[in-house]
């Protein structure tokens, strides 16, 4: 019987996990510019955290999660985004308390949704995410997007488009949703029973609806920000002014709607305009999420984050064809002829590498030529010859593979000399 991976899921395998290795180095590298700090959360959490937080009108929640019954008769889910974990995890460990405010976190981890796979779409798929909780400053809206841009941009990307609504306070909201059960009421008959629940629940949903996209209710439904009080429309102007200001381009879309209830406020998606990319343009949304906090109990504390998929990333490379700066070959390439000689790598190769320096020998007795097809395989800089009458002679000899120059050294003083070498 074949064992084979579940289906919506990947492995990852060398030649192809450089390119997530170098995108998780610069994540990390541009948020200690921007002072985020990382959090690990738990793979899976208690079921009731994703329904206060995440809502139960969602499809995440109705239809996407992994949810599961421990020995103790728990209710535990697998994660299916990090912003609940990393909320809980805030106002579990009291970080509201903390001197230096807002708060400012990102993960790095695995997330799990039941959805139909498709291309860049997986039921397992790891998301990069940052949060920064504590402050209601537009500032720090404008902060969070110019991070996600930097990042993009700093990978190679350039066909992006930035999109940013309001949703409004809980005034706005509680108006625009009057004005939605209103407009939608008369026909929900001929929405999608998904849609027929949420009109009482959470209207706004409807609008983010991909079955009924196309009904004709939808084009003439009413726009958040007709209904934004004079407070939310000075908020979103002010985000608006800073990302002009940082020099990000922008498009306001009205109809943009993220897809979880504890967005208000800020919301953007941040989508790929390459050629041949998909039909599912987004690579990243996020938004504001004021109130979250204390529905999870927990005092006030305004937050802003965003995510963005690692897979969905790298596809988005590919399609504009960006050439990564991968760390690609080693540094030598150990070949030896002979059982002593042989026998004499094992503790060469290791001072090699403890000098800091990759490596790497022979393990299957091949001859000579073969070796050196290993280094090519390997992309090796230099490849080391030593043989037995080498060995006697406390000699080694040294090939650039570039330059194809060969120098003759002396064993002993191997390493300081290749050292000496390689650094100039």
């Amino acid at each position: 019987m074949s064992i084979r991976l579940p289906r919506g899921t990947q492995d990852i395998l060398p030649g192809d996990i450089e390119k997530w290795q170098l995108i998780e180095k610069k994540a990390r590298e541009i948020c200690e510019k921007f002072q985020y700090h990382e959090i690990r959360t738990p793979i899976f959490e208690q079921t009731d955290l994703f329904l206060r937080s995440v809502g139960d009108t969602t499809d995440i929640v109705q239809k996407e999660m992994y949810t599961f019954d421990d020995r103790g008769g728990r209710s535990l889910t697998l994660r299916p985004e990090g912003t609940a974990s990393t909320v809980r995890s805030f106002v579990e460990h009291k970080m509201f308390g903390y001197a230096n405010q807002p708060v400012k976190l990102y993960y790095m981890g695995p997330m799990f949704r039941y959805e139909r796979p498709q291309a860049g779409r997986y039921r397992q798929f790891v998301q990069f995410g940052v949060e920064a909780i504590g402050s209601d400053d537009p500032a720090i809206d404008a902060e969070v997007i110019a991070l996600a841009m930097s990042l993009y941009k700093e990978m190679g990307l350039k066909k992006l488009k930035l999109v940013v609504n309001s949703l409004g306070d809980k005034d706005s909201r509680q108006a625009h949703r009057e004005a939605l059960i209103n407009h939608f009421q008369p026909r929900i008959g001929e929405f999608c029973s998904d849609c027929q629940n949420r009109l009482e629940k959470n209207p706004m949903r409807i609008l983010d609806c991909k079955q009924d996209r196309d009904h004709e209710l939808m084009k003439f439904a009413p726009s958040i920000i007709d209904y934004l009080n004079e407070e939310s429309k000075v908020y979103f102007n002010k985000v608006q002014q800073y990302l002009t200001s940082l020099g990000i381009e922008f498009e306001v879309d009205s109809n943009l709607v993220r897809g979880l209830d504890y967005y208000n406020h800020t919301a953007f998606e941040i989508m790929s305009d390459a050629e041949g990319f998909g039909a599912i343009t987004t690579l990243c949304g996020g938004g504001r999420y004021n109130g979250l906090t204390e529905e999870i109990g927990g005092p006030e504390a305004p937050g802003i984050g965003f995510a963005l998929s690692i897979e969905r990333f790298i596809a988005a490379l590919d399609a504009e064809k960006v050439e990564l700066p991968l760390n690609n070959g080693i540094d030598c390439y150990i070949v030896s002829l002979g059982e002593d000689a042989k026998d004499y790598t094992v503790g060469l190769l290791n001072k090699l590498r403890q000098a800091g320096f990759s490596a790497e020998r022979d393990y299957l007795d091949r001859k000579i030529k073969a070796q050196f097809k290993a280094a090519d395989r390997l992309q090796a800089k230099f490849v080391a010859i030593l043989g037995d009458d080498e060995l006697k002679a406390n000699k080694i000899n040294l090939k650039s593979m570039d330059s194809g120059e060969q120098k003759e050294m002396e064993l002993a003083s191997f390493i300081e000399e290749f050292t000496a070498l390689y650094r100039n």
